[in-house]
């Protein structure tokens, strides 16, 4: 009985783990299973590659995205330049408000010429007098002397005898820019300055780029009527932000001269004819507006003169 025990024990031992023929079966085993594992293994690493490129892509729509909104917000839209006249020269006519400053339009109409990018000068001469031959002809010999180019600027008078307001922002034929840099008579602006803001009017052509900034804030509501306070230079400054930029030195679409004149609301042009103010204001609103976006306030250096030819203000947001 014993003997049979012992047998039967050596036997089990020898068809355990440890028995060669067990050991062949299980390396076989592990071998024939390494090919399903690696596949396994190849299947979760491509897996989670996957995963990791689509939050890459995620993420990067996102930033696209929002960086493409806040530069429709901002104003600046790559977007917009393809859609500027193909017919439209390179640089920019300069559209000069005058009103009873002949000397200092002379200055004026000097210096402007003398803008390497100013293909056209136009003078908006809202006098029921007609300008002089005199002047006309000193004008028109003043921007050919001054002109640093082989392309001279054309030079005219925009006449509105009538005096109207709204007339600064008349429909002009003719013109051979997308580009209006719309001044007074009494502001000079560095052309280098001058270059610079056309350059970024030029990012955002629908955009007013313009040097003077302004604020306007809601002061109160009655009679489900809203009133708004107007703050300039100092307000702006104190604040620290601004809600407009003003046509007294400012970049706009020529579009925007058809636009005012046929499609601003009516009650708005009666009450700039009537108060004989206040065009400025509506014109950048008018073009916000449109846009959607804000301004672009351009800082420089500037000068502006009275009519005694002294030096009003010298700087606006000097860098």
């Amino acid at each position: 009985m014993s003997n049979l025990v012992q047998i039967r024990v050596a036997a089990d031992a020898s068809d355990g783990f440890d028995s060669p023929a067990k050991q062949k079966a299980a390396n076989r085993s592990s071998y024939s299973n390494r090919p399903f594992l690696s596949l396994r293994r190849a299947k979760q690493f491509l897996g989670a590659a996957k995963f990791k490129l689509f939050l890459v892509l995620f993420a990067l729509s996102i930033v696209v995205f929002v960086s493409s909104r806040l530069s429709s917000w901002m104003g600046w839209n790559p977007h917009h330049s393809s859609s500027v006249s193909s017919t439209s020269r390179g640089g920019y006519t300069v559209l000069i408000n005058t009103w009873r400053h002949k000397s200092l339009l002379k200055q004026t109409v000097a210096h402007y010429a003398s803008c390497q990018s100013a293909d056209a000068i136009h003078v908006v001469w809202s006098e029921s007098e007609q300008p002089s031959e005199r002047l006309k002809t000193y004008l028109n010999k003043i921007v050919v002397l001054k002109s640093q180019k082989a392309h001279k600027p054309n030079f005219r008078f925009d006449i509105n005898a009538d005096g109207e307001p709204n007339s600064r922002f008349k429909p002009i034929k003719d013109l051979k820019t997308d580009a209006i840099f719309s001044v007074d008579d009494d502001v000079v602006v560095p052309c280098s300055t001058l270059d610079f803001a056309f350059s970024v009017w030029q990012s955002a052509p629908f955009t007013m780029v313009g040097f003077v900034p302004r604020i306007h804030w809601l002061d109160k509501e009655q009679n489900n009527a809203a009133y708004y306070r107007y703050g300039g230079w100092w307000s702006v400054w104190w604040m620290g932000t601004y809600s407009m930029v003003l046509s007294k030195a400012a970049f706009f679409h020529r579009k925007y001269l058809d636009l005012y004149t046929h499609e601003m609301s009516p009650s708005i042009q009666d009450y700039v004819s009537r108060e004989r103010t206040c065009e400025d204001i509506a014109m950048s609103l008018f073009v916000a507006n449109a846009t959607s976006g804000p301004p672009i306030w351009v800082k420089g250096t500037f000068c502006s003169f009275t009519f005694k030819d002294r030096i009003q203000f010298a700087v606006y947001g000097l860098q």
